[in-house]
């Protein structure tokens, strides 16, 4: 590369979005903004007691245009000028329905207000009844459209969503044009996309969550889905037969977007991709490496050479898919449905008299009170982790499963959930926190355990994301329990660096998306080696875990059996 170029990455994540400004030739962050999404911080169209999360693409639009024109504002004119590419990562699966034009059905005034009309978010599990019908419905094919997907068809993927949506609501149904995932139309939307037809589909999110495969020559028939449901009937015309990997350009900048964010109109627009996989790239990811990218929940990435698996099909994962990851590489999905939000969850718990009492101090007056519960709120998490480490390691401490959100891998459930065992009146929160946070550890531990069974070797794991850099407590236990190394990427946004990295191929600046990984990688600055004295009891402690989630799971079949009798 002789050229000065600059390339900008954009991450989507559960609570915000974040864009980084990047040096093509590098990898130096020149400027990052974050945008929390405002009717998401307020609750909007989301009802945790029922699993359904709703985003709104106002959230969206807005945090694009607002993050990008600060990191420009940042950089300076001369950088903008020198723009090459963008490209875009989101949460996934994440779809929404949308018009003929290709735009939400959200952003009509018939349907503002709407929650079936806007984003599905990828933790939304109101669509369990339909994954389980279509796990039941595949059984009736000769073809096994479900094997390149672990086998387990998941609520929270883009089928079952769709499904339940068009059952609920008949509005959204009868405007509904086609079906598409957050990635997918980021890109449709900056390069000023009018024909829903046009989009260019992710081959990362239409392979682990649509049921695509080369093998297949696109999705299932449309035999498979009239049959599962006549509302069905015809929907993969509607749909699409092609994927494109993230090195592919969806497009030029066009116009409109160009002038609202001060870029030149020669930007390229990548084609885009889920959060973990472009973060697995931007973590420098290896061959046999799981990349775990830790936030509210975790996406484990791995890549394989295709000659290493031919024929080979690793039961109860999230899919494996050609160039998903690395274009020319399979790459091998896993991750657990709530690891920060575990938590977060157990941090919400324990503040419940500082959030709801507090105010009604009359020591103090409401702006000090205000203060105060930020000021506690931010040192909960470190406080329960430096207490948590002191405690010993003994086989009959408090034991938890962290399915607080369902299961994702190994073997999908979502009707899964949490639990907390062993407790008794000595049980503090510092002895809570812990046993949530073995839970997440072993939690990983059976996902490393289900690729080794299945023939796939695990070398080492390569930590991401928002725990992996701020929870030293969790990241050595995490090495312990698994009794293998952790190197965590130094790069703050490691998602938004691997959206930049693939802008830099889409648009021309490198030729492959290694080349890009090896000229743009920041390298790792911490490694968590696991303490051998830990392992007789953490593998002890491993077996009980698996027990006790046995027999949750052999509990809610048998609730799931008598809610269907009665």
């Amino acid at each position: 590369m002789t050229n000065k170029a600059y390339v900008i990455g954009v991450d989507y994540g559960s609570d915000s979005v974040r864009s980084v400004i990047v040096d093509a030739a590098n990898g130096q962050e020149i400027a990052s903004s974050v945008y929390n999404y405002p009717r998401w911080q307020k609750g909007l169209y989301c009802n945790a007691a029922e699993n359904q999360f709703r985003q709104h693409p106002l959230d969206y639009i807005e945090g694009l245009e607002t993050t990008i024109k600060d990191c420009l504002s940042q950089a300076g004119a001369d950088i903008a000028a020198l723009v090459k590419g963008i490209a875009v990562d989101t949460t996934g699966s994440t779809p929404v329905a949308v018009d003929a034009t290709g735009h939400p059905l959200a952003l009509r005034p018939e349907f503002k207000e709407n929650p079936n009309a806007m984003f599905v978010l990828w933790k939304d599990h109101t669509a369990v009844d339909e994954a389980a019908e279509i796990n039941e419905h595949a059984t009736k094919f000769d073809t096994n459209y479900l094997k390149y997907v672990g086998g387990i068809y998941s609520s929270e993927w883009f089928w079952a969503k769709l499904l339940h949506i068009i059952r609920v609501d008949e509005e959204v149904n009868n405007a509904l044009h086609s079906w598409v995932e957050h990635c997918d139309w980021i890109p449709f939307l900056l390069t000023g996309g009018t024909d829903v037809k046009e989009i260019k589909r992710s081959r990362c999110a239409a392979g682990h969550k649509a049921l695509w495969a080369e093998e297949f020559d696109g999705l299932p028939p449309d035999e498979f889905f009239s049959s599962l449901d006549p509302l069905l009937t015809g929907i993969t015309g509607k749909l699409f037969k092609e994927t494109y990997t993230s090195d592919v350009p969806a497009g030029n900048i066009s116009q409109e977007w160009a002038d609202r964010l001060g870029l030149p109109t020669d930007v390229v627009v990548g084609v885009g991709a889920f959060d973990a996989h472009m973060g697995a790239v931007g973590g420098q990811i290896e061959p046999y490496y799981l990349s775990k990218v830790m936030g509210t929940s975790t996406c484990d990435m791995m890549v394989v050479p295709a000659e290493d698996i031919e024929g080979k099909t690793v039961r109860g994962i999230c899919g494996q898919v050609n160039g998903s990851v690395i274009p020319g590489m399979i790459g091998l999905e896993a991750g657990q449905s709530a690891f920060g939000d575990t938590y977060a969850w157990f941090k919400n718990l324990v503040s419940w008299p500082i959030n709801n009492l507090l105010r009604q101090s009359k020591l103090i007056d409401e702006a000090t009170a205000e203060k105060l519960k930020e000021e506690i709120a931010d040192q909960i998490i470190p406080e329960l982790s430096r207490q948590a480490a002191l405690l010993p390691i003994e086989s009959d401490n408090e034991l938890a499963i962290d399915w607080f959100n369902g299961r994702r891998t190994p073997d999908a459930n979502q009707l899964l959930t949490g639990a907390i065992a062993g407790l008794n009146l000595g049980s503090d929160a510092p002895r809570v926190f812990r046993a949530l946070a073995e839970a997440t550890c072993f939690g990983a531990k059976s996902i490393v355990d289900r690729f080794i069974e299945e023939g796939i070797p695990v070398k080492g794991i390569i930590g991401i994301g928002g725990v992996a850099k701020k929870s030293p407590f969790v990241m050595q236990m995490m090495a312990d329990v698994l009794g293998m190394p952790i190197r965590i990427h130094q790069f703050k946004h490691t998602c938004a660096l691997g959206a930049a990295m693939f802008a830099t191929v889409a648009s021309g600046v490198y030729s492959s998306t290694e080349e890009a990984m090896e000229a743009m990688g920041r390298g790792f600055d911490v490694e968590y080696i696991p303490n051998p004295d830990n392992a007789a009891i953490y593998a002890d402690r491993y077996q009980h875990y698996k027990a006790l989630g046995a027999d949750i799971a052999k509990q809610t079949t048998a609730n799931q059996a008598n809610t269907v009798t009665a």
